[in-house]
C-alpha cells in the first residue's frame, strides 16, 4: 500500500539505504516459490525497520510472524554483539527456507526459531526483550499486545506493522470484517495504554512505534 504520489515515493525509496545483496536474493526467492510474496517487508520498509533496531541496539528482540526471515535479518542487523532474535511463525513449512538465509548472514547463530502458534509461544519464551516486532495474524494483535507488554523491558520499543490495513481503518467497516475491526480496537488499544507512548508512521501499509515508560 502506497500512501505517497509515485513520484514522490519513488524518490524516497532512491534517497534511502540500498537493499543488501543477500535480502535481495531472498525476495528473488520468495518471489519464484512461495505462496503470497507480497507479504514481504520490502526493501524500503526493512531499511526503516534496520534503521530502528539500529537505533534501540537490543540485546533482544521478539518477531512475531517470520515468513521468509526478510523482517528478521532487518532487524538483527541492529543487535548486539552477544545479542538475540526470537521469531515466531505458524507455518512449519518456511522453516528450512527461513534457516537457509539466516545461516547466510552473520546472524544464523543469534536467530531462534519457534514454529506453531504464537499465543501458546509467547509464554513459554523465559525473556524479556528491547524490541518486539507484531506481523501476523491481525486478528490477535491486542492478545499478543497483552502477553507480550511485560516482557518489554522499561524504554523498549513494539513495532507493528500494517495499522492502517490497506487504508480500510477509515473506510466504514463492513459487517464480519474481523481482520479491519482487530486493527482498528488494536490501535485504539496502543492510543490509550498509558504503559506506552506511541506514534503512528504512514510508512508502507502503516507502522506504529510504542515505547514502554
Amino acid at each position: 500500500m502506497y500512501f505517497l504520489p509515485e513520484k514522490l515515493d519513488d524518490y524516497v525509496v532512491a534517497h534511502s539505504e540500498n537493499e543488501p545483496e543477500l535480502l535481495q536474493q531472498l525476495t528473488r526467492e520468495t518471489y519464484q516459490k512461495i505462496l503470497q510474496p507480497i507479504m514481504l517487508s520490502g526493501p524500503y520498509q526493512g531499511r526503516v525497520l534496520s534503521m530502528i533496531s539500529k537505533l534501540v541496539n537490543p540485546k533482544s528482540i521478539l518477531e512475531l510472524g517470520t515468513f521468509t526471515g526478510y523482517s528478521t535479518l532487518c532487524l538483527a542487523e541492529g543487535l548486539q554483539k552477544d545479542g538475540e532474535i526470537h521469531t515466531i511463525d505458524i507455518n512449519e513449512e518456511l522453516e528450512d527456507f527461513q534457516r537457509k538465509y539466516f545461516d547466510k548472514s552473520g546472524y544464523g547463530a543469534q536467530i531462534h526459531q519457534h514454529i506453531g502458534n504464537a499465543i501458546e509461544l509467547i509464554p513459554a519464551i523465559n525473556k524479556t526483550f528491547d524490541l518486539i516486532f507484531i506481523d501476523a495474524d491481525k486478528p490477535n494483535y491486542s492478545n499478543y499486545f497483552h502477553l507480550i507488554i511485560d516482557k518489554l523491558n522499561p524504554g523498549g520499543i513494539i513495532l507493528s506493522d500494517n495499522v492502517l490495513w490497506h487504508g480500510k481503518v477509515v473506510e466504514p467497516l463492513k459487517d464480519k470484517d474481523n481482520s479491519t475491526k482487530a486493527v482498528l480496537d488494536y490501535n485504539t488499544l496502543l492510543k490509550n495504554d498509558d504503559r506506552i507512548e506511541t506514534v503512528l508512521l504512514p510508512i508502507r501499509d502503516g507502522l506504529t512505534i510504542s515505547r514502554k515508560k
